[in-house]
């Protein structure tokens, strides 16, 4: 009798400590999705128009109105990292012991002055702005430029009188406009009341204005130009990325390389399973994620051949790294391409 007691005694025990709720979270590998495949609703793959489709079948990735879209024999995969927020004694513990997982203090990821509902806002914008950027980047790539449009000049400001609503911004100082953030960077990298010689555009007709640059206030000494802007990119068909469930800007590299592929006809795949992470900005530039143990895990269980690594995580990715998991070290869209052109090629990219 006693010993039944015990042991029930140690059973409850166990049952208690395993209902403790402790203030961490546990990140593992997520789902991850080929950017050039459908999916439907519930993120299962599936074929457009195939017989027993889920009618909530949808490209990754969609093309409409113009090129038909280009279909490659690989795969560019982003890869994503599962959040269990809500979290016990129990599985903290399996987690420290597991090369798969990691324990994080909860208040990083959900900081206390912020709702849960504010920060899963944040991280659907931060996934919808990477979207964006990864169009911008894609279509300049493709031939497509970003051309920078006057809207309106302030009256009074630096530019009145010079710059024009309608004209095109192509260059600061001789150098080319490609954005509407270097656009700022050219303008802010001199003090304010200096001459830009800014190129434009007007009426079909390239033109140079100088503007002298003011202060934006009497306690603001940052350099202004008085002008706003409009960010435009002519291109004859329609893009639409449409993926539920994911959040965050880390997709933004592999959604920029999925949309070239499906518009050029050139497969970027080489027929193999490419993985990979990292925002991308309008300028192309390749920027660090979070998560990259779990991302390589969930990478080299998809099959991938190569890990496409932001120069700025490739540290942790070589303390993290899988076997048969080569890690290519990318810092811009321009590397990303290169490293996929190697291994088309059979060889070997720059690595971490």
């Amino acid at each position: 009798m006693t010993v039944v007691l015990g042991a029930l005694l140690a059973v409850l025990l166990l049952f208690a400590i395993g209902q403790v709720k402790v203030p961490y979270v546990v990140e593992s590998a997520g789902p991850t999705v080929d950017t050039l495949s459908a999916v439907d609703d519930q993120g299962e793959v599936c074929t457009p128009g195939a017989p027993g489709a889920s009618a909530s079948c949808h490209d990754v990735i969609s093309v409409t109105g113009g090129p038909a879209a280009t279909k490659s024999d690989g795969q560019l995969r982003l890869v994503t990292v599962n959040v269990q927020s809500s979290t016990d004694l129990v599985s903290v513990i399996r987690g420290w012991w597991s090369d798969e997982e990691a324990v994080v203090p909860y208040e990083l990821l959900y900081p206390p002055d912020a709702t849960r509902e504010e920060i899963d806002q944040q991280g659907q914008e931060d996934f919808k702005n990477s979207q964006s950027s990864a169009e911008t980047v894609a279509l300049r790539e493709l031939g497509y430029p970003v051309r920078i449009a006057v809207e309106n000049v302030v009256a009074g400001g630096a530019s009145d009188g010079r710059l024009k609503p309608g004209d095109v911004i192509d260059t600061v100082d001789g150098t080319a406009v490609t954005s509407n953030g270097k656009l700022l960077e050219l303008i802010q990298a001199k003090p304010a009341g200096s001459t830009l010689k800014i190129g434009v555009t007007r009426d079909k007709t390239p033109t140079t204005v100088e503007v002298t640059t003011k202060p934006a206030s009497a306690t603001d000494d940052t350099p202004r130009v008085g002008i706003e802007v409009k960010t435009e990119q002519p291109h004859p068909f329609t893009l639409n990325i449409k993926l539920d469930d994911i959040a965050g800007p880390s997709a933004g590299l592999m959604f920029t390389l999925g949309i070239i592929d499906k518009l050029k006809p050139e497969d970027l795949t080489g027929g193999k399973v490419i993985a990979g992470t990292g925002t991308i900005d309008d300028e192309g530039n390749v920027g660090p994620i979070g998560g990259i143990p779990q991302k390589l895990y969930g990478a080299k269980a998809a099959g991938a051949k190569i890990f496409l690594t932001p120069a700025a995580n490739c540290e942790e990715a070589k303390a993290n790294a899988l076997p048969g998991l080569p890690l290519a070290k990318v810092s811009t869209l321009q590397d990303a391409l290169a490293a996929l052109a190697t291994v088309r090629a059979g060889g070997q990219p720059p690595s971490c």
